[in-house]
């Protein structure tokens, strides 16, 4: 293992031209070192063409640089030389078995650094220094090692392909060209690569471009994710305290009732308990009156009978008899029975609860097709009495168009003076879609309430805090909010759909594409906002003959 981070010590500091450790090392500008005296004679070389030239990365230098010695890699070196690294060149600078191997070497062979696609062999360091010193080899083509070199040469005629059939797509020598591909549409595989190069590049761009919608989108998504995500948390949250504020005050209001039959309980047990006392004592009473009127029944004194008889006969009418009040045995059967119904009635209100909220959540996703936003559908008429008198309404008012003239409408308080915009006459609430078909330079599409202003510099759609639009152009979309415009891409069309869920706080704007059979959809913006009254659909155009129509969906 030591002997393996020697080897690779040296070729470090070797020179890529003459292989040995470097002698008066200068670095280029592109950051690779040689020998002074290598690359002054390279140099020389390419004097004639002014330009001037890396060995090892091409780059290209104009005019001729100055190098001067880099005395702390000349140090490096000279400490090298006393550690005795004269060895020969390391392993690994010999081909392997996935290496592309120098065609010139003989007996082992080394690695190679360059392909000519000239000579169509690879070189390595050693052997490639003709291409740099020899002039006709100069002109010759370096690429990468390549193992595939022999792919170059046309099978029939055991010749270079150099040109290329746009006919048959296919590389071709120059005697296929006068042979089996004789008038043929050919031209030099440069050429064709020049022209696919181009192709590469448009791809690129575009493929760069869809990578930075998809990325846009992605964000989108896991904004979505954490907005649901958090939406869910909160309401779960929300949940659970409500259901405990719930159970708390079932628990409270049982402990009432608990209370308050006990406490009845207690004053109608302590009630019958005193007249049951006071029963008790007059039962008393009467029985001693009774043994006192069968002794006296015995006695057989006459007289004495006489005398005692009228004090012990007569009875006073009984005072606590007539003032029992028995009640059925049911005593408190009519708490049960009303304890009973505010169950049932707050089963019933549970359960449609429940309803709402079961509709709630599997609402609450949006549609993914157009087919499934019809379910939405909304008809939007504009309301002329909002209109700018610039605006133009017709086809049923559902399509304003600015005028140059000013239309004779009368006087009302609902009118827009400053901008040439329109709100719908119909208030939106729940879930709506609705597209919307333009035509012109500018138009946004918007939505607002009720009451935002009608005059002023603030009263356009999206200039307040009362209402947001998507502004469309030829070239872009941007949406506009509270005076804030933010950017947003996607595939540019004259219809937008705009889809509304005002309960759950969503608005979002749809590019509509109506050039194939099956509709496209693309979504370049959505809001996630809390609406705290009705919405109207808005229009505002800029320019003289700009129209925009609430379309009729079928």
């Amino acid at each position: 293992m030591a002997q393996k981070g020697v080897q690779l010590d040296r070729e470090t500091f070797s020179c890529p031209i003459c292989l040995d450790l470097l002698k008066d090392p200068v670095t280029t500008s592109c950051g690779h070192s040689y020998c002074m005296k290598c690359i002054k004679q390279h140099w020389d070389g390419e004097d004639e063409k002014k330009i001037h030239s890396c060995p090892q990365c091409r780059q290209r230098f104009t005019p001729r640089p100055v190098l001067l010695k880099n005395t702390m890699l000349a140090d490096l070196v000279e400490e090298l030389k006393k550690t005795g690294l004269q060895a020969a060149p390391a392993d690994h600078c010999y081909a392997g078995a996935e290496d592309v191997a120098c065609d010139v070497c003989t007996g082992r062979k080394r690695r190679a650094c360059k392909s000519c696609l000239v000579c169509l062999a690879s070189y390595c360091d050693k052997h490639l220094q003709g291409h740099y010193d020899v002039a006709p080899f100069k002109k010759h083509k370096l690429v990468k090692p390549s193992k595939k070199l022999q792919e170059n040469i046309c099978s029939r005629h055991d010749e270079v392909m150099k040109m290329f059939c746009r006919t048959d797509q296919q590389c071709i020598c120059y005697l296929c060209s006068v042979d089996e591909h004789k008038g043929h549409n050919t031209v030099s595989a440069a050429a064709e690569r020049t022209e696919r190069q181009r192709e590469l590049e448009g791809s690129r761009l575009n493929i760069q471009q869809r990578i930075q919608d998809r990325e846009k989108e992605v964000k989108l998504l896991q904004q979505e994710v954490e907005a649901v995500n958090g939406s869910a948390d909160k309401a779960v949250e929300d949940s659970e305290k409500t259901f405990t504020e719930l159970i708390r005050l079932m628990e409270k209001r049982s402990s009432d009732v608990k209370q308050q039959l006990r406490s009845q309980q207690k004053r109608e047990v302590s009630r019958v308990k005193e007249l049951q006392e006071k029963l008790e004592q007059e039962m008393a009473e009467l029985k001693r009156r009774d043994a006192e009127l069968k002794l006296l029944s015995h006695t057989e004194d006459h007289n004495q009978f006489l005398h005692s008889y009228p004090s012990l006969s007569a009875l006073s009418e009984p005072t606590h008899s007539s003032s029992i009040n028995i009640r059925p045995l049911s005593y408190f059967e009519d708490v049960t029975e009303a304890l009973s119904a505010v169950r049932d009635k707050l089963q019933d209100v549970l359960r449609e609860g429940w309803t709402n909220m079961v509709e709630v959540l599997l609402s609450a996703a949006e549609p993914t097709t157009r087919a499934g936003f019809f379910k939405y559908s909304q008809e939007i008429t504009l309301d002329p009495n909002t209109a700018h008198t610039r605006l133009l309404l017709s086809e049923g008012s559902r399509k304003a168009t600015v005028m140059e003239q000013q239309q004779s409408y009368s006087r009302h308080p609902d009118r827009f003076t400053d901008y040439d915009q329109v709100l719908s006459r119909e208030s939106l609430t729940g879930r709506c879609y609705w597209e919307v078909e333009w035509r012109g330079g500018e138009v946004d599409v918007a939505v607002a309430y009720k009451n935002i202003s009608r005059a002023g510099d603030e009263c356009g759609f999206g200039l307040n805090d009362k209402s947001w639009a998507l502004e469309c152009d030829k070239n872009s979309y941007s949406f506009l909010h509270n005076s804030i415009n933010t950017p947003v891409s996607g595939p540019l069309s004259t219809r937008v759909g705009v889809y509304l869920d005002h309960r759950a706080g969503v608005l979002s704007f749809y590019s509509v594409s109506m050039k194939k059979k099956k509709k496209n959809m693309t979504l370049p913006h959505r809001v996630q906002t809390t609406f705290t009254q009705p919405l109207h659909a808005g229009l505002y155009l800029y320019n003289d003959g700009d129209t925009a129509e609430f379309c009729k969906l079928k």
